[in-house]
């Protein structure tokens, strides 16, 4: 019957989108409410000073642009490929450093937590608590991280449909928080491939969410490395483009100064130096789809 039910449900006008969704305020900043957020930074925390000058460059970037940021990077990449792969600083000095952006930088911040216990500590620093894709129906993970009152953007799984959503949604409302993102960053098709539906975008937003959209990691070609996970970013705009098109509240897309030598995800990164040019070519079609 649920399936029915989404199925009959039609955007009469993606311009009107705004007033489809539950907004999600951030400071002053309210994700839902028709303008884009930007959630950009490099996949893992590095470095304190990597964090910072990534963090400075994008709020400018942004500033120059009138979009709203958010930095996102991780304190621990637990679901690596390889046991030997780097994970990052840990949780302790990953938001000792989480901190300090955000308090230099005076910009919101985002990680992802793996661990229930993980919550309430994340919940202390950062704006966004963000729930990976292969988590998203760990119960005890969303209810602990809905529980904290953060917005949470949650990553809609690999293998389920933007339908199954909902079920996320209902155990965080459960928990007593709706202060939920659905972000699509592709489906499995077959070994090493991910394509994305951007019917999804469209059907989790009738959930009553703010959507996201994952560019970086949406092009991921899972253990295509052997050890490691690939990914083409060639394809990262063109896909970040088409999501505008159809609409998105908030896009995410990783950066680092040099991809190549990154630590984490490298071949799905944007080089710091191209975000610019990346940022007009999205906000252009955003701004053409709200006319």
């Amino acid at each position: 019957m649920f399936h029915v039910v989404i199925a009959k449900i039609v955007w009469k006008d993606m311009v009107n989108m705004k007033n489809s969704c539950v907004e999600c305020k951030i400071g002053n900043f309210n994700i839902g409410g028709g303008e884009l957020a930007i959630m950009a930074g490099p996949c893992s925390l590095e470095s304190l000073e990597l964090g910072m000058a990534t963090a400075k460059t994008m709020k400018d970037l942004c500033a120059e642009r009138g979009l709203f940021y958010i930095f996102k990077a991780s304190f621990d990449k637990a679901n690596r490929t390889s046991i030997s792969s780097w994970r990052g600083p840990g949780l302790k000095k990953g938001l000792e450093w989480l901190a300090k952006i955000k308090e230099e930088m005076k910009i919101p911040v985002m990680t992802d937590i793996h661990e229930h216990w993980q919550a309430e500590e994340a919940g202390k620093v950062v704006d966004i608590i963000q729930i990976p894709a292969f988590l998203c129906r760990q119960t005890d993970l969303l209810a602990a991280a809905a529980m904290t009152g953060k917005v949470l953007n949650i990553k809609k799984a690999q293998f389920l449909s933007p339908q199954d959503m909902i079920h996320v949604v209902e155990k965080c409302r459960e928990a007593g928080n709706g202060r939920v993102l659905l972000c699509e960053r592709g489906t499995m098709m077959g070994y090493h491939q991910l394509v994305v539906d951007m019917r999804s975008l469209v059907t989790m937003r009738a959930l009553g969410c703010p959507v996201v959209f994952d560019a970086t990691h949406s092009v991921q070609k899972p253990g295509a490395l052997g050890g490691a996970s690939g990914g083409d970013r060639s394809m990262v705009l063109p896909l970040a483009r088409a999501a505008a098109a159809v609409g998105i509240d908030a896009l995410f897309v990783e950066t680092h100064p040099d991809p190549d030598s990154a630590k984490s995800d490298g071949p799905n990164m944007i080089p710091l130096s191209n975000m610019g040019n990346f940022l007009n070519q999205v906000l252009a079609i955003h701004e053409a789809r709200q006319k």
